[in-house]
């Protein structure tokens, strides 16, 4: 329905020096043109013999949040892991229609896999950093791609944790343990590592359903400052954090498919399915 780990690399000296002048920015404009980051055309996806998206049509906009809500078994977290093909793990996938991110076909025949998921930043419901040095995580992708020179990475390490709100948390410790981090502060950690590939694209699977109302709160201050320069699609069970942080907002029924997307203002206030309204309302979850 339409509803237009090899071993890493040497880390760089785990406390960055402070600069008598700003860092230069090292991430750069997006790749894409247009006001549209995605578009979905008929659009449907298989574990075996097991339809799990049927014929799903959407675009998603530039620089914008978008959030998906619906029911548990959906489709909304399929959805999402396709748009940067982490189901291609799961044996006997299969896939129809169109997904296009950036101008590019996620499933044409001539993708790099390797430079579409650099593009597009996967975090996941519960944080899941690596047992590294906070430095050493969020370095680690930059380092393995090649994306930077190692003299810039202390550079880009101090605005990744800027960017996800943690720098003036752990701008003294950057060599402890990542894993000592509260689990609010983990997830702003495993954000902050996602920027460090230069996504255009943030894909965030529930990423406040491990956390406290408070660490919410500093991850949600966060998505709202991010999308300024970046496309965020979030899966969610909260309609409430959908209705605080997103600008459209997608309804997945059973069956994998999409029943509405629109202005999130108009489908909390006014949707135009009867099903959009049964289930913000609750009469169905």
């Amino acid at each position: 329905m339409t509803a237009t780990l090899e071993p890493p690399v040497a880390a760089a000296p785990m406390m960055i020096p402070r600069a008598s002048v700003a860092p230069r920015d090292p991430f750069p404009e997006p790749i894409g043109t247009g006001e549209l980051a995605i578009e979905v055309r008929d659009f449907s996806f298989w574990y075996g013999a097991t339809r799990a998206l049927h014929d799903v049509s959407l675009t998603v906009p530039r620089r914008a949040v978008t959030a998906l809500i619906g029911p548990s078994g959906c489709g909304k977290s399929t959805f999402l892991r396709s748009i940067n093909r982490m189901n291609d793990l799961i044996p006997g996938t299969r896939t129809e229609g169109e997904l296009i991110v950036e101008g590019e076909s996620v499933y044409g025949s001539e993708i790099d896999l390797v430079a579409h998921r650099q593009r597009v930043g996967m975090v996941f419901q519960r944080p899941n950093p690596f047992p590294k040095s906070i430095y050493d995580n969020v370095a680690y992708g930059p380092q393995l791609n090649a994306l930077c020179p190692r003299r810039d990475l202390p550079d880009l390490v101090e605005q990744c944790l800027r960017r996800a709100a943690l720098w003036d948390e752990v701008r003294d410790r950057l060599d402890s343990p990542a894993t000592g981090l509260s689990g609010g502060q983990q997830q702003r950690l495993c954000i902050a590592r996602a920027l460090g590939n230069r996504p255009t694209v943030l894909l965030m699977d529930e990423p406040c359903s491990a956390l406290d109302p408070i660490a919410t709160q500093k991850v949600e201050e966060l998505i709202f400052e991010l999308k300024r320069d970046y496309t965020i699609v979030i899966v969610t069970h909260n309609m409430q954090q959908a209705a605080r942080v997103s600008d459209t907002t997608g309804f997945f029924d059973r069956g994998g498919v999409l029943v509405e997307l629109g202005e999130t203002n108009q489908i909390f206030t006014n949707p135009k399915h009867e099903r959009t309204e049964a289930y913000i309302t609750g009469r169905f979850g």
